[in-house]
């Protein structure tokens, strides 16, 4: 019996400890609408608000402890769509090369298991999308990405019904 090999996501010899920007896209499991609901309101330019669920709050709450308890890591963007969450993650470590400094995977890690263990089921799906941010040109592109996502949200990639 031959066993289907998980497709690579990281990129190969590159150490994810390095300084730098990170663009994470982290999806719930079987992609359900669990996290927050896209209210649209009616006009000419109706107005759009994100509200969070329960869970959705607890995601918030554990993006703002990353960012107050995590020395040299930053999330300086993110929206919490109903299926799924995008950050831009820096990473400003003083010593370079993974001197102590925790990688990327491990900070995604925790930030899925913490909130995994306030829902109290599996919340997310095994992997994460990331992107290393090349340039400031990619970064603003990615900033107005996350911050027109909500707006899009039926046309997303990730949306479903329900």
């Amino acid at each position: 019996m031959e066993f289907k090999r998980r497709k690579q996501l990281r990129l190969n010899n590159y150490d994810y400890s390095n300084n730098g920007a990170y663009f994470i896209t982290v999806c719930t499991q079987g992609r359900r609408n669990i996290l927050s609901r896209i209210i649209v309101g009616e006009g000419f330019h109706p107005l759009l608000i994100v509200e969070l669920t329960k869970i959705g709050i607890e995601i918030e709450n554990t993006i703002n402890f990353i960012n107050d308890n995590y020395r040299n890591v930053f999330i300086e963007k993110y929206v919490i769509i109903p299926n799924h969450i995008h950050l831009i993650l820096y990473l400003g470590y003083e010593n370079l090369g993974g001197h102590g400094n925790p990688p990327l995977q491990k900070i995604v890690g925790q930030l899925k298991s913490f909130t995994t263990k306030k829902y109290g089921k599996i919340l997310w799906q095994r992997s994460y999308y990331d992107h290393i941010i090349r340039n400031d040109m990619e970064y603003a592109e990615i900033w107005s990405y996350i911050d027109s996502n909500p707006s899009k949200w039926l046309e997303d990639e990730y949306f479903t019904e329900g």
